[in-house]
């Protein structure tokens, strides 16, 4: 009856889950229909399976005592989406016994770094659902106020370390106007709440020790980090592996569905053998703004509020000539009208020009036919007046008497 019991609970479970995988969630919000490939053509975007809803307290009910003890400080302060993924790991017996090594080092009195607080803050920077980037590394700073849980990261005041500075100077090789942290700063969260993933191979490591806590349980654990992300991350994450120890913690990663950049490390010891010119941070943009579009491109920037490497992406570029087009267009189609304006409004003036001359025309014309017509008139009375004079004269030799004429 048990047996039925558990199997018709497995059966919910699993028709539980099967339901909530109808409400995929892509990268970065809703998916996208078809992913373009390097030549150009499409291909389908694989499905992305989101973690089973999980309740941390209802697990940890489940501990037994020494069980709850030595996990108190992954229900504390690992982060809940990695916690639903890493649960199994952690009650495994490899990572007890982690968990029981690490509790005698406090217990006889050694100074641990990060402090334990720290330990995860990669998870709490960098939630599973938000990974685009994992950066690799290997043991913790091994310093007083160094490590803080992210590889290759340091808190102020302390500079950054020669790794970190090296880091930088590749940066600026891919983005010329990358500019390191103010005060040679080397803390890195910036990039990890952006979705960059700085995972060191140990999470813990003996004051002034190099490696004290290599081989107690810690590689395995991050190896299962690092397979999650490549299994659970379906539409692709970009690994980034500098020096032999990572190349082989990604031998195992799908080079189709992910992007894996391999190179020396950045230590003063090896970088100069091709690190520095490496491309990997520009590249990784690349990658990502092909896969998910320019927003899915990480800023690199660390130089304070405002700054950004981020130039136009291929998208806003062809927005911003598209943008300028059709600025040219209006200018030309508002000189053309203007100039059809300038010619019509000098038409017009020629026109009232013509027709003020014409009107001046026939004023000085009707002056003159006036003039004419005048003295047109004057003329005919005037000779009218003299050929009135001429009869008078006739008349008057008519009437003299011929006596008059003899003498």
């Amino acid at each position: 009856m048990s047996t039925l019991k558990r199997k018709a609970a497995a059966d919910a479970a699993a028709n539980a889950k099967k339901a909530k995988q109808g409400n995929i969630m892509s990268f970065f919000g809703g998916p996208k229909a078809n992913t373009p490939g390097k030549n150009g053509t499409t291909a389908p975007v694989p499905v992305f399976e989101p973690a089973v809803k999980f309740d941390k307290n209802k697990w940890a009910a489940t501990l037994d005592p020494e069980q709850r003890k030595l996990l108190q400080l992954e229900i504390d302060t690992l982060h809940e989406s990695w916690l639903a993924l890493l649960r199994d790991e952690l009650v495994s017996k490899e990572f007890l016994d982690l968990k029981r090594f690490l509790a005698r080092e406090l217990g006889a009195g050694k100074t641990v770094f990060p402090p334990m607080e720290d330990v995860y803050s990669w998870s709490r920077h960098t939630p599973f659902s938000t990974v685009k980037v994992v950066i690799l590394g290997q043991d913790p700073y091994h310093n007083h106020n160094q490590a803080h849980g992210l590889a290759f990261s340091v808190r102020p005041p302390t500079p950054a370390p020669p790794s970190l500075k090296n880091m930088y100077k590749a940066l600026q090789n891919d983005f010329p106007t990358f500019t390191p942290p103010p005060n040679r700063g080397g803390l890195l969260t910036p990039w990890a709440e952006r979705g960059v993933l700085m995972l060191n191979t140990c999470l813990t490591v003996r004051i002034h020790e190099a490696n004290s806590h290599a081989n107690r349980g810690w590689e395995r654990f991050t190896q299962r980090v690092i397979d999650l992300v490549a299994a659970r991350r379906a539409r692709g994450v970009v690994f980034m592996a500098w020096g032999t120890p990572a190349g082989k913690r990604v031998l195992k990663v799908d080079g189709g569905r992910h992007l894996v950049l391999k190179s020396v490390h950045p230590s003063p010891l090896s970088a100069s053998r091709g690190f520095f010119t490496c491309g990997h941070f520009k590249e990784a943009n690349e990658w990502l703004a092909g896969r998910y579009g320019e927003e899915g491109r990480v800023d690199w920037a660390l130089g304070g509020e405002g700054a950004s490497v981020l130039g136009k992406g291929k998208q806003e570029e062809e927005a911003a000539e598209k943008k300028q087009q059709l600025e040219a267009v209006e200018k030309k189609q508002a000189e053309e009208k203007e100039e059809k304006g300038g010619e019509h409004a000098a038409e017009k003036k020629k026109d009232e020009e013509d027709e003020s001359v014409s009107v001046e025309e026939t004023a000085v014309t009707n002056k003159e036919n006036t003039q004419k017509e005048k003295e047109r008139e004057g003329g005919e009375a005037g000779e009218e007046k003299t050929a009135a004079g001429t009869s008078d004269a006739a008349d008057g030799e008519e009437n003299v008497e011929p006596e008059s004429r003899e003498a």
